[in-house]
C-alpha cells in the first residue's frame, strides 16, 4: 500500500528544516535581521512578540518559517505565517511587528531582496509564455508558498553550510526563486516592476523622485509629466500601488525621517520637522501623534528606554 504525501505535508516538514537551518545561523538575541554570505540574502528571527517598527520596505520576498507576522500598510493589514510568504514590489513605508514568538518557539524566516535588473533580464526571456496586463496591482501581497518554491528557499539557505559554493550556486538558485515568483500568484506584481513602460514602473520611479526630494513642496501635476503619466492616472495609480495618495506617501516619508533625526542625532521636535519639510510645529506634531501613537519627544523617550 503506498502512503502519498500531500503538498501541504511537503511544505510543513521543508518549513521545520528552514527553521532548523534559520535557528543555527542566528542568535537568541532579541529581534534581529541577520546577514549572510548570500548578499541578497537575510535570516529573521525574535524569540517574543514585538512592537511595531516603522520604516520604508524595499522590493522583497520574505518567506515565514515559523511563528507569525503582521504588516501594516496605511490601515490594511496583512498577516502571514509558516509556509506564507510576503512580496513586496515597490519602495513602501510600512508598519510590521511579530505577532506570535516565544523563546521555545522563535519567529523565524528569510527575506530576498528583489533586483529589479536580474528580474528583468529573466523577464525579458520569459515574454512569450507571461501574460501581459496593463493594470497596476497592489504593492505588497501575502500568498502560501508552493513545493517548488519553498524547495528552492531550502537549498539556498542550505548553502550558507558549505560557503565554497555560494558564487556559482547561489546565483543560480536566486534566479529561479525569482522564475518561481513569476509563474505564482503573485508573478504580475512581480512581473511589472521589471517591465519597462508598466504603470507600476512609472509608479516605482515617481516613488523614488519623492524618497529624493520628500522635504520640498510636492506639485503632483509636475511629478506625474516626470514619470509620463496624466495627473488622473497618476493618482489613480499610485493609490492601487501603495493604498495612499502621493502627498501621503510624502507625509509619511517626512515623519519617518524626523523620527530618524530625533533618535539617531538627537535633533529636537521643531529642528526634525523643519529640515523634513513642516512649516507649522502643531502639524508636525498632531500628524507624528497619530502615526506613531504619541506626541514626538514622548516616542523618541521611549524607544531610548525600551
Amino acid at each position: 500500500m503506498t502512503i502519498e504525501i500531500s503538498n501541504s505535508d511537503v511544505i510543513a516538514d521543508r518549513c521545520q528544516e528552514l527553521a532548523t537551518l534559520v535557528m543555527r545561523h542566528t542568535e537568541a538575541n532579541g529581534n534581529i535581521i541577520q546577514p549572510t554570505a548570500i548578499a541578497q540574502l537575510d535570516l529573521t528571527r525574535s524569540d517574543a512578540v514585538s512592537t511595531a517598527l516603522h520604516g520604508v520596505y524595499q522590493p522583497i520576498l520574505a518567506i515565514v518559517v515559523q511563528g507569525q507576522k503582521e504588516v501594516l500598510l496605511d490601515e490594511q493589514r496583512y498577516q502571514y505565517g509558516a509556509g506564507q510568504y510576503l512580496v513586496v514590489s515597490v519602495d513602501l513605508p510600512l508598519s510590521s511587528f511579530v505577532a506570535q514568538a516565544t523563546p521555545n518557539k522563535p519567529y523565524l524566516g528569510l527575506k530576498l531582496n528583489l533586483d529589479p535588473m536580474q528580474l528583468c533580464d529573466l523577464v525579458a526571456q520569459m515574454s512569450s509564455s507571461v501574460g501581459k496586463k496593463e493594470n497596476s496591482v497592489r504593492g505588497i501581497s501575502v500568498s502560501n508558498v508552493d513545493v517548488e518554491a519553498i524547495e528552492c528557499a531550502f537549498r539556498l539557505v542550505k548553502l550558507l553550510d558549505t560557503p565554497q559554493h555560494i558564487p556559482m550556486l547561489a546565483p543560480l538558485m536566486i534566479r529561479e526563486l525569482y522564475y518561481r515568483l513569476l509563474i505564482g500568484e503573485q508573478g504580475e506584481a512581480v512581473r511589472q516592476i521589471a517591465t519597462s513602460g508598466s504603470n507600476m514602473q512609472r509608479i516605482a520611479k515617481a516613488i523614488k523622485l519623492i524618497e529624493a526630494e520628500f522635504a520640498q513642496q510636492m506639485r503632483i501635476e509636475n511629478l506625474a509629466r516626470r514619470v509620463s503619466m496624466s495627473t488622473s492616472s497618476f493618482h489613480q495609480h499610485f493609490k492601487q500601488v501603495t493604498s495612499m495618495s502621493p502627498l501621503q506617501y510624502q507625509k509619511q516619508l517626512r515623519l519617518l525621517e524626523a523620527r530618524r533625526l530625533m533618535l539617531a542625532e538627537n535633533a529636537d521636535a521643531a529642528y526634525a520637522a523643519y529640515r523634513v519639510g513642516y512649516e507649522s510645529p502643531s502639524q508636525f506634531s498632531r500628524e507624528y501623534s497619530r502615526l506613531f501613537g504619541a506626541p514626538p519627544m514622548r516616542d523618541i523617550e521611549r524607544l531610548r528606554t525600551a
